[in-house]
């Protein structure tokens, strides 16, 4: 059986997030130790206590939801007694899980991946004033459907297919009042359901050009290594594990799409047959249901239970 790992992104967050893991194993408490101390902040905490709304906030929400994923990963390698890389024919994130993904595979330290998503979600939050961007979610259309709905909707401003989630779900990225024209458009050409997403900033489009800039900045002084299993890119949708290569993704992810179910495909194409959810909640559990096949095994980790599970799998 070949094995995808996969990482959760933004949205996945809830107070309470971990608290279990860092309750039953040593291996969870020691990652979320590490974080604090990264960041020097009781992300942890906040975490488990709330309040809701600070979780929620951009730059609390990235390092968080990574916290949670790296814990799990951590846990499973000692609990189990073997590496990642013996498990596993691909690891791939979806956003900020492909942070949570190369952590886990290696090429960054755990510390190093925290504080690069804390200034990736401050940079993401002051790239657009809040109330000017926004992001909205068009079900039951497929994505050459939905992007054409973005481009007619633009009228001069940015509307963008942002993420490609498969199962006919796609997310637009935009200045609002784009976005909110393509909402009423949607509604004409067949789309089941549109509505705004609560989030703070117009992810993975043009107008993320600054949170790009200050990423590659930050990426530059950071040492990535090669990940210990090929990391399948959002931008590419491929495999790819050179540094360089990489790097210059990780900078384009932030305002390019996240080709989501072509990154299934390709791993569904390269043999995988099973795709673990590593993290919070189980959101890309149910993304990945809609696109593999349907005899592929989906399972989601992200409680003491799950882990032990999975383990007697492994």
């Amino acid at each position: 059986m070949s094995r995808a790992f996969t990482f959760p992104g933004q949205g996945s967050q809830a107070v309470g997030m971990g608290r279990e893991l860092a309750e039953a194993f040593a291996p969870a408490r020691e990652v979320f130790q590490e974080i604090d101390d990264a960041l020097e902040q009781k992300l942890s905490k906040l975490m488990w206590e709330g309040p809701q709304e600070d979780l929620t906030l951009t730059e609390n929400a990235q390092p968080a939801i990574m916290a949670v994923s790296l814990a799990v990963v951590r846990t499973l390698e000692a609990q189990g007694g073997f590496k990642l890389a013996d498990k596993a024919a691909f690891v791939a994130g979806h956003s900020l899980g492909e942070y949570s993904a190369l952590a886990a595979a290696g090429s960054f330290t755990i510390a190093d991946t925290a504080r690069l998503l804390k200034k990736r979600g401050q940079a993401m939050q002051r790239a657009v004033p809040v109330g000017q961007g926004a992001m909205a979610v068009l079900l039951g259309l497929e994505f050459d459907a939905a992007s054409e709905i973005a481009k007619e909707a633009a009228q001069g401003e940015v509307c963008e297919a942002a993420n490609d989630n498969g199962g006919g779900q796609v997310v637009i990225s935009g200045a609002k009042a784009a976005v909110e024209r393509a909402i009423e458009i949607a509604k004409t050409k067949g789309a089941k359901r549109s509505m705004l997403l609560p989030v703070s900033a117009p992810f993975h489009c043009a107008l993320m050009k600054p949170a790009a800039e200050e990423m590659a900045e930050a990426l530059s002084q950071v040492d990535l290594k090669a990940p210990a299993i090929p990391l399948v890119a959002n931008v590419t949708a491929s495999r790819v594990a050179d540094p360089a290569t990489i790097r210059d993704l990780l900078v384009r992810q932030v305002t390019g799409m996240v080709r989501w179910r072509e990154s299934v495909l390709y791993m569904e194409a390269q043999g995988v047959t099973s795709y673990l959810e590593i993290g919070a909640g189980k959101a890309l559990a149910g993304m990945i249901k809609r696109i593999a096949d349907k005899e592929a095994a989906i399972a989601s980790v992200g409680t003491p239970a799950d882990v032990e599970t999975i383990l007697k799998t492994l």
